[in-house]
């Protein structure tokens, strides 16, 4: 089992944590964590881009000039497509990008990641993260006094409100519960702290 440095708030190594093999271990599966991506980019997609056909752009009811005499190519409308201010020919339209991938595969990928972070000791554990009150310096406090000064995912068990609004004004910290942790939010940052707690409710979930 891998074994990681276990931290306080203070930034003082308290002991040793043996992270589960079957979780934190694994040969980490590039295309696991590539779908996964992809996945989650496109569910965040808003899907609302809209142009307007010929029968939704207003006006053109009337036959703009008469069909023979002129000396124009014959028209009907002066909404075609082929006039300026016409309707688009197959624009966007709204539609919805979002898509699921196996559970088995989810769980592949996010195991992979994991295993990823761990292997380039990325991974950060501390005991207990708990704030009296909001406080983005004694956020930051904490996170010098583990020396980080990069992009830090910040992970939690329950989502402690104190925690999130303390850490979620910081440039490159992202917080985020154990419940919500994502392929995407693992590869985006360079560090990963997350609680004992939090480590336990993850290897909970992904190591059946």
């Amino acid at each position: 089992m891998p074994t990681v440095p276990l931290y306080n708030m203070t930034g003082a190594q308290i002991g040793e944590i043996e992270l589960d093999d079957r979780v934190f271990g694994i040969e980490p599966n590039q295309a696991a964590m590539h779908a996964a991506v992809k996945m989650q980019l496109a569910n965040q997609r808003a899907g609302t881009s809209s142009t307007k056909t010929r029968s939704e752009v207003r006006g053109g009811g009337r036959k703009p000039f008469r069909q023979k005499g002129t000396g124009r190519a014959r028209a009907g409308s002066i909404r075609s497509p082929l006039w300026r201010k016409g309707g688009v020919i197959f624009g966007p339209q709204p539609r919805e990008y979002s898509y699921k991938l196996p559970r088995k595969l989810r769980r592949l990928a996010l195991k992979s990641a994991l295993s990823s972070k761990a292997k380039s000791e990325g991974v950060l554990v501390v005991d207990e993260l708990v704030f009296e009150e909001p406080k983005t310096r004694r956020m930051i406090e904490v996170l010098d006094s583990l020396d980080l000064y990069s992009k830090t995912l910040v992970v939690t068990a329950d989502g402690d409100v104190n925690v999130i609004k303390s850490a979620r004004n910081i440039p490159g910290v992202k917080p985020v519960r154990a419940d919500f942790l994502s392929v995407y939010d693992i590869l985006d940052h360079d560090k990963l702290v997350i609680t004992q707690e939090a480590v336990a409710r993850v290897e909970e979930v992904l190591a059946r």
